[in-house]
């Protein structure tokens, strides 16, 4: 297993460009498999992920290839259905049903990996692609799904916007014969990314209101050139990076309309920015106020974003001000369990302590349930280097590798192959930056 050997306690500054978007690379590569013509994505990203959905569709009969940030893909036939086994585990092939279902008529799949964030929706996407006319079965290593006589469009109503069971859902209906309507979907920047790729290609969405899509199926979807949108998780990365330590930064590629409950909850914790055509710069703080957040659907506060917050806010609160005024909330609605690497702070000196009681007047899905959905922050406290961090999942890997950075001393960070799945030569990037950071094997 690779490591990070990191020297932190220096502000980082300077320019770095953002990569193209995990979320979004991966979810395009799949949407391209409802065509037989080949599709170019331009501005893709280097990353784990979008390594194992290549393996992914090159079982299915993808032929892949790559020039710099261009990747081309093109799947004329579809010479197998049924992939049992990957290199490794991976939430994405759930998504492979629609278009697998659509071209062939059946599909098998491996079950979900990636990280491990409490229960994942999955009867979510099986309802949906049930309500389209699929027949599906679950064993202990894969889905199996049937559509003998072709998806027909249907009413899906989703319980919870889910970003993946809004995508198979719009992935299946673009060629399921008659209309289909959505629910209360998900709208977050890399769906409405796929739904512009998926119209230039033939399809026919349209937005309603109250979370509405509406798609009428078509018979074909032709090739199509669409670029990868910027990162919006490495740009809150590395802008939370850089105020911890008390740099700026210009992230070149960064899109105000994808960050601007992030660039609220910055403004209220006293960080002030400049925008720019082609990026936003992060200015150097004077000090950090406390703030309360809490994670919604977009367009609220992404659920990805409150881990490299969550350092930030380690050195944020004045030592004049009350108690009450010196802690942090960061309220979780989206996922039960993310929360683990409160543990890897704590142990470089934060003071972090999380509960299971929604705040008072803040109630969410999660209350009652046991859950421990809020941190609490207590700022500032002073971060030591010299410990050691084994990753957890790949946004709690980023969080190790900000703290490190912030925290004076040497650190160490383990499994950074994890960090690989969705941060494009991060440590590469970062010296750019002036951090002091080496891998090693």
């Amino acid at each position: 297993m690779a490591k990070f050997l990191v020297k932190g306690g220096n502000p980082l500054s300077g320019e770095i460009a953002l990569a193209g978007s995990k979320n979004a690379a991966t979810k395009l590569m799949l949407a391209s498999l409802l065509t037989d013509e080949p599709c170019r994505l331009t501005n893709f990203p280097r990353i784990g992920d979008a390594e194992i959905t290549e393996e992914l569709c090159r079982a299915i009969g993808s032929e892949i290839s790559r020039s710099g940030a261009v990747l081309t893909i093109s799947t004329p036939k579809i010479k197998n259905s049924t992939v049992q086994h990957l290199s490794r585990r991976n939430r994405i092939p759930i998504l492979a049903l629609g278009p697998l279902l659509a071209r062939a008529g059946a599909a098998e799949v491996p079950v979900l990996g990636g990280d491990k964030l409490g229960q994942r929706p999955v009867n979510f996407h099986i309802r949906a692609l049930e309500a389209l006319g699929a027949k599906i079965k679950i064993t202990s290593t894969s889905f199996v799904a049937t559509a003998k006589d072709g998806l027909r469009g249907s009413m899906i109503e989703l319980p919870f916007p889910s970003v993946g069971a809004t995508e198979n859902s719009i992935l299946a209906a673009v060629l399921a014969q008659g209309r289909t309507i959505i629910k209360n979907a998900a709208l977050e920047p890399e769906i409405i990314s796929m739904i512009k790729m998926l119209q230039n290609m033939g399809a026919v969405i349209e937005l309603g209101a109250e979370r509405d899509i509406y798609i009428e199926g078509v018979e074909h979807l032709r090739g199509v050139t669409h670029e990868v949108l910027s990162d919006r998780n490495e740009a809150v990365s590395f802008a939370c990076l850089s105020i911890a330590t008390g740099g700026e930064v210009f992230l070149k590629g960064a899109i105000q309309e994808h960050l601007i409950t992030f660039l609220n909850v910055i403004r209220k914790a006293g960080v002030e920015y400049e925008v720019f055509s082609d990026g936003i710069k992060f200015l150097r703080p004077n000090s950090l106020k406390s703030v309360y957040v809490e994670t919604a659907p977009h367009p609220g506060f992404m659920t990805d974003w409150q881990q490299p917050l969550a350092v930030l806010l380690t050195q944020a609160g004045s030592t004049g001000s009350p108690r009450a005024e010196r802690v942090s909330t960061i309220h979780e609605t989206i996922y039960e369990d993310r929360f683990g690497y409160v543990e890897d702070l704590n142990s470089i000196g934060a003071k972090i302590e999380v509960s299971k009681d929604c705040p008072d007047g803040r109630w969410c899905r999660f209350a009652g349930k046991g859950v421990p959905h809020v941190a609490r922050i207590f700022g500032p406290t002073e971060l030591r280097g010299g410990g050691k961090f084994a990753v957890r999942d790949l946004r709690s890997g980023m969080v190790d590798i900000i703290a490190a950075l912030v925290a004076k001393g040497e650190s160490e960070i383990e499994g950074v192959e994890e960090i690989d799945r969705g941060y494009e030569n991060v440590d590469e990037r970062l010296r750019k930056l002036g951090a002091e950071i080496q891998r090693k094997s």
